[in-house]
């Protein structure tokens, strides 16, 4: 199997695509100015206390308060309080070292919330679940620093080795090696990725998460509650480091400063691999280029379709997700009722595991299978899913189907899901059901390039517009598009998108930033009934 990533780079957000022998399994969006990311640190201060909920509502900017349990304090937290309290209130240069902090007992795992904080109190919080909804973030005290081979948590002693690593050997040659070079109270876990590491590559690895927390405990101090004091240094090489695989075959990247952020991150972790990162650098959006936009057109609608004509139906709801499978014309083509739905809902359980993971579908997905008569064929569906589901890395259970026919997944959810709405709203009427004739639009097209080099003087960009729109003006020895470059200058092209829909169309200056038409019109606009206003004050005529 091959598998690619693609990195498309936008000035708002950047997408990340997982490609398996050129079909999209996995799709992530992170936007590029995010708050309240998961794993984000923050000093805060409590709120209100809720002792019916055994919780408290901390403030850390949002505009909904954070949500913070009991049992998210974890078992060390008077340690933890003990020693952000000294931090934060000592007047000494130097930070205080958790080394020579002197472990407290753990706490009750059945008190209340009112034992251990108070209103107003200074607080080091980690996000672990993202705003989702009318929801403001989740929180815990228990912080932990992810790394590419380990997790460091402080205020812990223990060493936990992932269960994906198999050989008692290795298992046992990590454990030693991480407990002769853990600084004291501090636990750590030890990933799969660690396996067959050298030494050096963990110590450098341990140094710089402690180093973090050093860091973060330093700006706590100079810092006002709720305030930012910890986040990656790239939130995109963050997301890389959960999902880098060295069995990739290419990683293409359309963006400089991004790619060279991803070569020195797989330079860091494999550099035998570190040619897989490419720049890409052509006019052609890179998702059209790899066939990811029309993939996303048709796997994000409430009706997905896959083999045979069979097809699913998604809904997604505040509670749950709920999702239907459907035989379509699938009806006529085996012998019997039986094999046909068998056949059908395997075919559905694959397209389904991989929608949970293309979407980021969390919390309770209900699946409506069609009915199977015969018990061997109920478990034979069981057993396919939780096997197709295995390499899904969130964490989630399933459960046999129901006498109801209903499978019931929980899958762990941190993210909102990502929901892309497929439908589009047409760009000339906004829906109001009347548009200007589209045999107009190449006008509309010639004026806007008029605007862009007589007015604006900008001379070299890329205008996008739709597939077909760009087949038209294209089509003939003598285009369209010929005469306006004769005409206008050679120095702008046309390209087509199909991320656009029709009668839609954008601009891309030498810089890749996108011009936005409307908004420089409108301040042109503005300045000519400024000027002309002015003219007739002063009784002078227009020129």
């Amino acid at each position: 199997m091959q598998s690619e990533l693609i990195v498309d780079v936008q000035s708002k957000e950047v997408s990340i695509a997982l490609l398996e022998d050129s079909r999209l399994v996995s799709l992530q969006k992170e936007a590029r100015n995010i708050s309240y990311a998961v794993g984000d640190i923050y000093l805060a201060k409590v709120k209100k206390l809720m002792p019916g909920l055994n919780a408290a509502f901390v403030n850390v900017g949002y505009d909904k308060d954070a949500f913070l349990h009991y049992l998210d304090l974890g078992s060390q937290f008077s340690t933890y309080s003990s020693f952000l309290t000294k931090a934060l209130d000592s007047k000494e240069r130097n930070l205080p070292s958790i080394s020579a902090t002197q472990n407290l007992p753990d706490i009750d795992k059945h008190g209340t919330v009112t034992d251990l904080l108070t209103p107003g109190q200074q607080l080091m919080v980690q996000i672990v679940k993202e705003p989702i909804s009318s929801k403001g973030p989740r929180l815990t005290t228990e912080i932990t620093l992810t790394g590419r081979y380990m997790v460091l948590i402080p205020f812990s002693d223990k060493v936990s080795i992932s269960q994906k690593i198999k050989t008692s050997e290795e298992k046992m040659r990590l454990k030693q090696l991480i407990e002769s070079i853990r600084p004291k109270n501090f636990g750590v876990i030890i990933r799969t990725s660690a396996e067959g590491k050298r030494v050096a590559e963990l110590i450098h690895e341990m140094k710089t998460l402690v180093k973090y927390w050093d860091d973060a405990v330093a700006k706590a101090r100079t810092s006002t509650a709720p305030a930012l004091i910890f986040e990656e240094e790239s939130r995109i090489v963050g997301v890389l480091r959960d999902i880098f695989n060295p069995n990739f075959e290419n990683i293409y990247v359309n963006d400089e400063e991004t790619f060279r952020q991803i070569s020195n991150y797989v330079n860091l972790i494999a550099p035998e691999r570190k040619d897989i990162v490419k720049l890409y650098t052509k006019d052609e959006p890179i998702f059209d280029h790899f066939n990811i936009t029309k993939q996303i057109k048709s796997s994000f609608g409430k009706t997905v379709s896959f083999k045979s004509g069979a097809y699913i139906i998604i809904e997604h709801t505040e509670a749950l997700h709920v999702i239907d499978v459907n035989s379509g014309n699938r009806s006529k083509a085996a012998n019997d009722q039986e094999s046909n739905a068998l056949e059908v809902n395997m075919r559905a359980a694959d397209e389904i595991a991989r929608q949970l993971r293309l979407r980021d579908m969390g919390g309770i997905i209900v699946i409506d299978f069609i009915d199977m008569a015969k018990a061997e064929h109920r478990q034979k569906l069981y057993e396919h899913m939780r096997e197709i589901m295995a390499n899904d890395r969130a964490r989630h259970n399933i459960l046999p189907l129901s006498k109801f026919g209903l499978m019931q997944i929980t899958r762990q959810r941190v993210r909102p899901a990502l929901d892309i709405v497929t439908a589009e709203q047409c760009p000339s009427c906004f829906g109001k059901g009347e548009v200007q004739p589209s045999l107009l639009f190449t006008d509309t097209l010639k004026e806007k390039l008029h605007y862009l080099i007589d007015d604006l003087k900008v001379n070299d960009f890329v205008m996008y517009v739709h597939p077909f729109v760009d087949a038209y003006i294209k089509k003939g020895l003598l285009s369209i598009y010929r005469k306006w470059r004769m005409e206008l200058g050679r120095k702008f092209r046309i390209l087509p998108d199909q991320s656009l829909a029709y009668l839609q169309y954008k601009v891309i200056d030498a810089n890749r930033q996108e011009i936005d038409l409307k908004e420089e019109k409108d301040i042109e606009s503005s300045a000519t009934k400024n000027k002309r206003k002015a003219k007739h004050r002063n009784n002078q005529p227009e020129e």
